[in-house]
C-alpha cells in the first residue's frame, strides 16, 4: 500500500519539475490538490531556506578552517590537505548555489501569494473585514520584503567570500608547494575577517525568516 507520505513527496517532485520549466499555475494546482495553498507553501519554502542558510554557515566555517589549516601547513601531505580544502570549497560553492535558487523561489512564490491575497480582499463586500485583511497583507508584504532584502544581502557578502575561497584553491592547484602556501597568510586573516561578517549576516537573515514565519502564521489565527 502507497504511504500518503509518498504520495506528497511523489507530488512534490512532479511540481518541482513543472516549476522548472516555468509552470508555476500548474505547480500549485497540483499542490492544491493534496491541501497546499500558496501561504503553505511559502511557509515550507521560508522553514527551508533558514535550513539552507545554516547548513551554508556550517560548511564556509569548515572550509575557511581547512584553508587556515592549510595555510598554516607544518607538515604531512600538502597534496592530502590540498584535496580536503577542495572538497570542502566545492561543498561550499554548492550551499551558496542552493541558498541563491532558494531565495528566487521564495519570492516567486510570495509576490504570487500576495497577488492572490489582493485579488480576493478587492472582492470582498464587508467593509470592515477588508480593511483587516488589507492591513494583514501589508503587514506580510512588509516581512516578506524585510527577509529578501536581508537574504539579498547576505547574498552579496557570500559570493565574495566564496570567489576568493575558488581563486585561493585555483591558485593552490597550480603552486602547490610551501612557498605558494606561505604567500597566503595575509589573504588568510583578510577572508576570515570576511567570514565573520557573513557569519553575522546569516544569523540576521535567519532570525528573519522567523519574523516572516511568524507574521504568516498569525494571520491565519
Amino acid at each position: 500500500m502507497i504511504s500518503r507520505r509518498w504520495v506528497l513527496r511523489y507530488a512534490a517532485a512532479v511540481a518541482s519539475l513543472i516549476v522548472l520549466v516555468g509552470c508555476t499555475s500548474s505547480y500549485y494546482k497540483a499542490m492544491k490538490t493534496f491541501g497546499k495553498e500558496k501561504r503553505d507553501i511559502l511557509v515550507s519554502r521560508v522553514k527551508d531556506s533558514k535550513k539552507d542558510q545554516q547548513q551554508a554557515k556550517e560548511q564556509i566555517k569548515t572550509t575557511m578552517e581547512s584553508f587556515q589549516a592549510l595555510t598554516g601547513f607544518q607538515g604531512g601531505s600538502l597534496e592530502k590537505n590540498y584535496k580536503k580544502l577542495n572538497g570542502e570549497y566545492e561543498k561550499a560553492a554548492d550551499s551558496a548555489q542552493k541558498l541563491h535558487n532558494r531565495i528566487d523561489s521564495i519570492d516567486q512564490v510570495s509576490n504570487d501569494l500576495f497577488k492572490e491575497w489582493q485579488k480576493e480582499i478587492d472582492g470582498m463586500e464587508n467593509k470592515k473585514l477588508k480593511a483587516q485583511s488589507a492591513v494583514m497583507l501589508r503587514q506580510s508584504r512588509l516581512s516578506e520584503a524585510g527577509y529578501i532584502k536581508s537574504m539579498r544581502q547576505t547574498e552579496a557578502r557570500m559570493t565574495p567570500v566564496i570567489t576568493a575561497f575558488r581563486d585561493q584553491v585555483t591558485f593552490l592547484k597550480h603552486n602547490l608547494n610551501a612557498r605558494a602556501i606561505g604567500s597566503l597568510k595575509g589573504t588568510s586573516a583578510k577572508m576570515s575577517t570576511d567570514v565573520d561578517v557573513l557569519m553575522v549576516s546569516l544569523d540576521g537573515s535567519m532570525a528573519q525568516a522567523d519574523a516572516l514565519i511568524a507574521s504568516l502564521n498569525a494571520d491565519q489565527t
